[in-house]
């Protein structure tokens, strides 16, 4: 048996998945890349490097793709795809070895990993905490007989250094301004681990193992990868109805929308983020939702771009949006975007694995509100069709909708405005909750995310307070088209998707 502690990746950001030994004596270290699909900034591959390191052992990054995960599509495909495309032609200078997996028919990749696992020292997985991941990682522990440990890389705060759930971004972000400055100090991740470390090479018998496993489970091929026709994916048994998205997937279109984020628009991000007709915000969610990039190197950027230094933070926690950073005001608005607003349902999803994307988790007086005018009638009733058909009365709406659907994205403010109209449209909260999160979950490449589930909840009132009471939404926000129409200019807009 061998004890070894990560001479760099911090301690809380590692946890054991089953309590099974590391052996030394097998034949290399498997990284199990689900869903910080990355190499860049990525706690998980610094940890299998440094393993490695630590064994002398070769190590192989496994990232696979199955078909079987809900809502599977062409768009969510296409996407994982596009980012495993980057990732081949990154690793395959480096001394590790990757092995892209694509399954071709339901349950075809089923007992891949184990057979992986089984001359695997360690395996390493990413700590995500929604969706279909933890309960794929619970069931892989119980499997394998190799030691499984999952690694947290979601955000610059760990998941387990936070004491508490917290119910409201002003709590969350005080939070944040006692927590988020020891980690920042000593807890960043390599920008290049597998340049920063070095890896023993892959020896010939090792080679052989693999190939003999690929000869059942063949590498997924180039073409497939590199092509973005929907013809590549036309034998898979996903959704085909759902299209490509337009915006194409992995670490290269991430980091290049990044620096065009940063260098040309955060400076008019406060005014222009919530411009439906503009071109104002990040975009950036998808690829954090994919783990094609990272909160940690875009908050290095940042720091590059506003020459700041941690010796800048106000030395007292104050929960405000504004002046704890010492940065610029779009630096700062970003960040509360990027930070507060992102990681608290990171928090939630966490602490409440079997709560955060249920109606149940919404604050009480959220639930005694809609409760009590749940019999309201309704201005409009209309059915998980029409909404995802976008056949509302509403063209404000209805061009949200096919936003959506068309691009896989939604403008931020809109999506709250599709959001509150989707409660006041349908016969019952809970019920507007599930719609939300079918179309959600289906059509948005950010979708099945920690962060899209506050943005449904918050429809409700999850992280908000009680607002003046009124027929249908209670003491819940109420937001209307006509306001929308009345702040901001849609015809642009609207003349591109209603």
């Amino acid at each position: 048996m061998t004890h070894l502690q990560a001479p760099h990746t911090p301690d809380i950001r590692v946890c054991a998945c089953n309590d099974l030994d590391i052996l030394s004596d097998r034949s290399f270290v498997l990284y199990w890349m689900i869903a910080q699909r990355r190499p860049h900034y990525n706690f998980a591959l610094q940890y299998a490097a440094e393993q490695a390191k630590a064994l002398d052992l070769p190590l192989l990054i496994f990232e696979p793709l199955r078909t079987g995960y809900p809502w599977a599509s062409d768009r969510l495909h296409r996407f994982i795809m596009d980012g495993m495309r980057d990732n081949a032609h990154h690793f395959k200078d480096s001394a590790a070895l990757y092995y892209p997996y694509l399954e071709r028919t339901e349950d075809a990749g089923k007992g891949l990993l184990k057979a992986l696992a089984k001359h695997a020292a360690l395996v390493v997985t990413d700590d995500f905490p929604s969706f279909f991941i933890p309960s794929m990682i619970q069931a892989a522990a119980e499997k394998i007989d190799a030691r499984l440990v999952q690694v947290d890389s979601n955000g610059l705060l760990p998941l387990r250094a936070a004491p508490k759930v917290y119910t409201t971004a002003y709590s969350f972000r005080r939070g944040l301004h006692k927590l988020l400055p020891d980690h920042l100090a000593n807890g960043f991740p390599m920008a290049d681990p597998l340049k920063e470390i070095n890896l023993k090479p892959w020896p010939k018998d090792t080679n052989q193992i693999i190939k003999n496993i690929q000869q059942k489970w063949n590498p997924a091929p180039s073409d497939m990868l590199n092509n973005r026709d929907k013809a590549t994916l036309a034998d898979l048994p996903i959704d085909h109805e759902v299209t490509i998205a337009p915006v194409e997937g992995g670490h290269v279109a991430a980091t290049t929308r990044m620096h065009l984020f940063l260098d040309e628009k955060l400076s008019a991000y406060p005014d222009d983020r919530n411009k439906p007709s503009e071109d104002g915000a990040s975009s950036l969610s998808p690829y954090f939702h994919f783990g094609h990039i990272s909160s940690h190197e875009v908050f290095a950027q940042l720091c590059k771009n506003e020459s700041w230094s941690p010796d800048k933070i106000a030395q007292k926690p104050t929960g405000k949006r504004e002046g704890w950073w010492n940065m610029s005001a779009g630096a700062e608005a970003f960040l509360d975007e990027l930070i507060t607003w992102r990681e608290i349902g990171y928090n939630l999803a966490h602490k409440e694995p079997t709560k955060y994307s249920s109606f149940e988790a919404l604050p009480d007086f959220a639930k005694k509100t809609l409760r009590e005018h749940a019999d309201d009638k309704r201005p409009y009733i209309y059915t998980l069709e029409e909404f995802e058909e976008a056949q509302t009365h509403d063209k404000i709406w209805n061009a949200a909708q096919n936003q959506l659907v068309q691009t896989g994205q939604m403008h931020n403010y809109m999506r709250m405005l599709w959001g509150k109209k989707i409660l006041e449209w349908t016969e019952s909260p809970e019920q507007a909750a599930e719609v939300m999160i079918e179309l959600n979950n289906k059509y948005a490449l950010d979708g099945r995310n920690p962060n899209s589930y506050s943005g449904i909840f918050w429809c409700l009132g999850r992280y908000d307070r009680g607002w003046a009471e009124r027929d249908v939404f209670g003491k819940i926000r109420y937001m209307t088209s006509k306001s929308t129409a009345s702040k901001y200019d849609l015809s642009s807009y609207l003349r591109k998707y209603c």
